[in-house]
């Protein structure tokens, strides 16, 4: 399938009211068809994976475009210069989170990305950052628990950030990792409770919000298992 038979597909699907109701999510629905994620994947698993594909997708600015783009592209022909101008690409937050979570977290980039992007002024680029953290802990069963204290600083530093889908980003990253284990949910706490400390509405928001979760009976039975 060629970029401009992709896209007149997607224009198939065209439904203004989804395009209106996207607005109120905080999504940029200048350039997009309303298109639910449903038949979205459908159309990406009928291409399947195609990195070139998924460059000139990227380039058309369309929403859903951009969602097809991050869902066929291949993790391993990936770049570093890719990652950065996708990146800074980013106009809304689910762009961001699919990207992060369907390809960004699959690159052998990500953890670097992540200490590049968190200091970076640009809030969705900020935001990149705090989603990878947040898909890891989620996916990467894999991984070693101790290595997501690592990114304990960046998150205390960052929680100050009072832009909504900052601190919401940082809230999700911290509450990701309190859920990932025993050890962690430990952890966490005692991050959330140094960062309820600081003289921030943000911080103190992304404190009592983790607390409440990762205290919460459920969530405590769940890691005793």
């Amino acid at each position: 399938m060629t970029c401009e038979e992709a896209i007149n597909e997607l224009k198939k699907n065209y439904n203004h009211k989804n395009v209106e109701g996207m607005k109120h999510f905080g999504i940029n629905a200048e350039k997009a068809f309303g298109i639910e994620t449903p038949k979205i994947k459908a159309l990406a698993k009928k291409i399947g994976k195609n990195h070139e594909l998924a460059l000139e997708l990227w380039e058309t600015g369309y929403h859903e475009a951009r969602a097809i783009a991050f869902l066929i592209d291949d993790p391993k022909l990936v770049t570093k210069s890719q990652m950065n101008k996708w990146t800074r690409d980013f106009d809304n937050w689910a762009v961001c989170d699919g990207t992060c979570c369907y390809l960004y977290r699959l690159t052998p980039y990500a953890i670097e990305k992540i200490y590049e992007w968190a200091p970076k002024k640009e809030e969705y680029v900020r935001r990149t950052a705090f989603s990878l953290i947040a898909y890891m802990a989620v996916h990467d069963k894999k991984r070693d628990d101790k290595e997501f204290l690592q990114f304990f600083p960046l998150l205390k530093k960052h929680s100050i950030d009072e832009r909504n889908f900052v601190k919401k980003a940082v809230n999700w990253a911290l509450r990701q990792i309190g859920k990932r284990s025993k050890f962690l949910n430990k952890e966490a706490l005692k991050l959330a409770k140094e960062i309820q400390a600081l003289d921030s509405k943000s911080a103190k928001w992304i404190a009592a919000d983790a607390i409440r979760e990762l205290t919460n009976p459920k969530i405590i039975a769940r890691l005793k298992r």
